[in-house]
This record gives structure tokens, C-alpha cells and sequence, in this order.
């Protein structure tokens, strides 16, 4: 798979561009705030359907615009593709996939499949569990659209139980003849949601192991495995039934402490990964270095497990990244990521030499091929 052209009016500080890649290694070269990181974040937006920022849907719209719009021209192992998106001022959106209406975000995730990499990826391993969890949803929603209807449901469900918390003070009888409508809920799709998330991890290790051999030359053996409060090993989450019981047990057992947090304190939405290099804890006892390899082990086994599902590669996108690794690292992502797309971008074009196919120089949301 690979990207062929992204056409975007009025997205962030974009006017109008239109930009095409080759199938190799395409560099967006400018100095910081001139767009290069604007242009990643809309062909993000068409794989995912939501930006990889922190930010509210009008943020995306140029100051002074109504709407904005992104069209993605891309090649599966099939076909060429489109897909379009139009986002609006009052948070309304409109997709079309090779012309036809999508009704729902799941019509699109998955069909343009990108593997984004930032240096926010690069503390996966040393930061808090909810990073852990975000790169879990976010892979394993590319592959499955079953995945985003839990998590979306799981979400809603979550929130509903949680305002019943905050009010249980104020009105006691109503906790407590709804509370178990809410945890059967929550427990139906966590055991979906787990079963999921742990099959994902069993299949990633291996990738995450041999990455991170090659990368470091074999400093260490990962061990990666999926940890909830139920005690589970990765092979139990298979039994959903078995599951939903013990996520049920867990939503049941302390109602007074989570009305005194304020919060659903057991689920899902508290689970990790446990991360560990030759058994000890790598969040608390690997080198910056080591954790970087690993974090970057992870975003690659993403990759792997994409085209073991669809049968083509993922575009790469990688986003001021080379100039948070050090020389070995940088060496091996870009000549190690063997015949994939690369979409990247950098503020010194001195440092891709030798590695980019098509340069492109940014300057205030415009974008020229260079020929230098």
C-alpha cells in the first residue's frame, strides 16, 4: 500500500495544496510551524478518522474558513482508492470512500492503513498506562471495525456509570438499582475488548522481540503481556463468558470506594501492558536507549501485524522523530523498514541524504518538490 497524492483546502494553516509521493522515502523538509507536521496529521486523519493531536474538530479549519477538506489519493494490492473528508465548523463531518457516502467512520478505518510515529511514541515504555492503552486502540482499530463498536460502547457505558457515581451522595436509591444494569454492560464489552487486546499482544511479541534483537544487537529478550486487575494470563481472555465474570466481580466489589473516588475504578479503561527486558520491569529498570527500542519495536510490530492481516504494508509516518534517536536507531528505521512507503518529516534535509526518494520544502503551507 502506499500513498499517491493527499489534496487538502483550508486544513490548519493549508490554503490549498496538493502534494504527491513517491513509493519510497518522502521527506517534508521546513523549519518547525511552516506545516510539515499539518500534511501528517491529514492523511492520519483518512486512516483513523480523528487527528493524532489534542485537539477539537474546528481547530482542524484555517482561521477564517467554514470547512475543511482532505482527499487521499492512495494504491492497495488491489486498486487505487480515495477517500475524502469534509469537516465543519459546527463539528459535523462528511466521508466518501471512492465517491459513495460512508455513513459511519468504521466504513473508512482500515481502508488506508498508516502506522504513525511520533516523539510522544518514543516514552511508550517509561510513561503512564493510559499512552499504553491509546497505542492498543488505536492498532488494533485499524484491523478490526468490531473493536471501535465495543470501545465506542464500552465509553458510553463507562461515562453513564460514572455520572451514577458522582450523584450516588445525592441520590443513593438510584445507584443502587442501576449500577448492575451498568456493570453487565461494561463487563459484556470488556471481555470483547480484552480478548482482543491480548490476542493483538501475543501476535505483536514476537515482531516486538526480533525488532528489538536487530535493533540493539540482541542487548536483551522483551517479554510484552496483557495485565488487568482480573489476574488473567493471555490465553484465558479467549473464554468471554469467563471474562465478563471476572470483570463482573471486579465492577461489583467496591461500590463505597468508588463513590468515594468519584470514579469506575476497575475495567478496561485501567488495564496495561506489562513491558519487561530480561524480567525486570522495563519502565522502571532500562536505559533510555533500551526504552526507546522498545517503543519503537512496538509502532514496527504494529506494521507486521498489518500486513499479516491485509496481505500489503502500511504507510509509515513518522514525524520529527530521526532527530529524537541516536545514529544506530535512525540507521536501522530507515534501512532496516525494508520496501515500505515512508512519509517523514525534518528540519534538516542534510540528514536524509542517501536516504530520501523525493524531498518536498514547506514554507508557510506550501509545498515544492525540491531538485536539489
Amino acid at each position: 500500500m502506499y500513498c499517491k497524492k493527499i489534496t487538502v483546502r483550508d486544513f490548519r494553516n493549508v490554503e490549498s495544496a496538493s502534494v504527491s509521493f513517491s513509493d519510497g522515502v518522502n521527506v517534508l523538509v521546513g523549519e518547525n510551524a511552516q506545516g510539515k507536521t499539518n500534511l501528517l496529521e491529514g492523511i492520519f486523519y483518512t486512516s483513523v478518522g480523528r487527528s493524532f493531536r489534542a485537539v477539537t474538530t474546528p481547530q482542524l479549519i484555517r482561521f477564517g474558513a467554514e470547512s475543511a477538506e482532505i482527499s487521499l489519493d492512495f494504491q492497495d494490492k488491489n486498486r487505487e482508492q480515495n477517500i475524502t473528508v469534509r469537516i465543519f465548523k459546527d463539528k459535523k463531518r462528511f466521508i466518501e470512500k471512492n465517491g459513495m457516502r460512508a455513513e459511519k467512520l468504521s466504513d473508512i478505518v482500515g481502508s488506508f492503513r498508516a502506522v504513525l510515529f511520533c516523539p510522544e511514541h518514543l516514552s511508550l515504555i517509561k510513561d503512564g498506562p493510559a499512552e499504553r492503552r491509546a497505542y492498543l486502540d488505536m492498532a488494533i482499530s485499524r484491523l478490526y471495525p468490531l473493536y471501535i463498536h465495543s470501545l465506542q460502547k464500552y465509553n458510553f457505558a463507562l461515562k453513564q456509570r460514572n455520572a451514577l457515581i458522582k450523584n450516588a451522595f445525592a441520590d443513593r436509591a438510584t445507584f443502587d438499582a442501576t449500577v448492575e444494569l451498568w456493570n453487565d454492560q461494561l463487563a459484556e464489552e470488556a471481555a470483547v475488548i480484552a480478548d482482543m487486546r491480548s490476542r493483538f499482544v501475543i501476535r505483536a511479541e514476537k515482531y516486538i522481540k526480533k525488532f528489538f534483537s536487530e535493533m540493539t544487537g540482541g542487548e536483551g529478550i522483551p517479554k510484552v503481556s496483557y495485565k488487568s486487575l482480573t489476574g488473567y494470563t493471555e490465553n484465558d481472555y479467549a473464554d468471554r463468558q469467563k471474562t465478563k465474570a471476572a470483570y463482573l466481580e471486579l465492577l461489583s466489589s467496591s461500590y463505597e470506594r468508588e463513590i468515594s473516588a468519584g470514579a469506575t475504578l476497575y475495567g478496561v479503561h485501567k488495564d496495561d501492558l506489562d513491558i519487561t527486558l530480561n524480567g525486570k520491569s522495563a519502565r522502571i529498570y532500562s536505559s533510555q536507549g533500551q526504552q526507546r527500542s522498545l517503543a519503537l519495536s512496538l509502532k514496527l510490530a504494529e506494521g507486521e501485524i498489518c500486513r499479516e492481516e491485509f496481505g500489503d504494508e502500511p504507510v509509515f509516518l513518522f514525524d520529527d522523530v530521526l532527530s529524537e534517536l541516536d545514529g544506530e536507531r535512525r540507521k536501522y528505521l530507515l534501512e532496516g523498514i525494508g520496501e515500505r512507503q515512508i512519509i517523514m518529516t525534518s528540519c534538516e534535509a542534510e540528514d536524509m541524504k542517501g536516504f530520501a526518494d523525493n524531498v518536498i520544502e514547506v514554507t508557510g503551507g506550501s509545498y515544492v518538490p525540491s531538485h536539489r
